[in-house]
């Protein structure tokens, strides 16, 4: 099999592995968080795999159809929002040379995000309660959801480190083994 062949091949396996575990987080809801991040490991095994672009496209082939096809949207949504992009951003942001710098800009991303998601649900949902209500709520409850979600996030990175630690030193190996058939 040849190398475009290979990188193709399991590329499309993970974007399926990855819609698999959208689609149970949309039915399961209690474990949405839990789901749609391990959904990112199959995007981190295809950068590993198969290189940037090839996370990229489990990304964008997984996002699009979870969107079309799934039950629920919360599952997606929260895959494009988070967690789908990070196993590519986290390889490019960790050629960057100094480790302060590396957390300075995972954590941007990150606030980023966060940022726009609250933003877009103040439009859509709280908006229509009253302005007052709004500021309260922002002015509260705002900084508490940035610091206590930069704690979750420094969590998560760390154990999503040691997942592809694991993946490569264990299963990949394994995978280029059967290659060589």
């Amino acid at each position: 099999m040849s190398k475009k062949t290979r990188k193709m091949t399991l590329s499309a396996l993970f974007a399926a592995l990855c819609v698999i575990s959208l689609f149970v987080a949309s039915v399961w809801p209690m474990g949405r968080f839990g789901l749609v991040a391990f959904a990112s490991l199959f995007v981190a095994a295809a950068v590993i795999e198969g290189g940037i672009a090839s996370g990229i496209s489990v990304f964008v082939v997984s996002s699009i159809i979870g969107m079309l096809i799934l039950p629920n949207r919360a599952a997606p949504l929260l895959f494009i929002i988070f967690f789908g992009y990070y196993p590519f951003a986290k390889s490019l942001i960790e050629h960057i040379k100094y480790n302060i710098l590396q957390w300075v800009i995972k954590l941007a991303l990150f606030n980023a995000a966060t940022v726009i998601v609250w933003i877009l649900m103040r439009e859509i949902l709280l908006d229509a309660i009253g302005n007052n209500v709004v500021f309260s709520i922002d002015f509260i409850s705002f900084p508490l959801i940035m610091i206590g979600g930069s704690i979750v996030f420094l969590v998560y990175d760390f154990g999503f480190t040691k997942l592809i630690w694991f993946y490569i030193n264990r299963i990949s190996k394994f995978m280029k083994k059967g290659n060589d058939i």
